[in-house]
């Protein structure tokens, strides 16, 4: 971690890690809490394997939808650990995506109280890092783990 380049969110989820990486790995959860609400999210594509795609729409009044996440997953360690980056799109060409280029590491691992929850978000440059916080990382991520942790426990399933 380098935290001129990295952003980081880390919490514990009250449920089996087994519950967490499902809610990152089949789309139908996925969709249910990847943008923060009152947005929808649809799940055009999740190949769950390094060089698969991650591809997803948005929709603030569920009819039109836009891109959201056209990226690849690079590293898949099944029930541990997930990497995606959108500085590559789902069909492996460079992109400049928007608001900012990251790769994401997403670590699940045991607690005694459930799921030791942890994102690394990686960018570039320090002025990359910098627009990413300044456009509501902690705020945006923050909502989207509420939403996974809500799902995961239970309490939205």
């Amino acid at each position: 971690m380098n935290p001129d380049l990295d952003l980081t969110l880390q919490r514990v989820i009250r449920a089996p890690r087994s519950r967490v990486w499902d809610a990152w790995t089949d789309p139908a959860l996925l969709a249910s809490w990847w943008t923060p609400a009152p947005t929808i999210s649809v799940v055009d594509r999740l190949d769950v394997r390094p060089g698969g795609a991650f591809v997803t729409r948005m929709s603030e009044d569920g009819v039109d939808f836009v891109p959201h996440t056209d990226g690849v997953f690079l590293v898949v360690e099944p029930g541990e650990r997930l990497v995606f980056t959108n500085a590559l799109t789902s069909s492996w060409h460079p992109a400049t995506p928007q608001p900012v280029a990251m790769s994401a590491e997403i670590i699940v691992g045991e607690h005694a109280d459930g799921t030791d929850y942890r994102v690394v978000v990686r960018h570039g440059d320090a002025a990359a890092r910098a627009h990413h916080e300044e456009l509501g990382f902690f705020e945006g991520w923050g909502a989207v783990t509420d939403a996974l942790a809500a799902l995961a426990e239970g309490d939205a399933r």
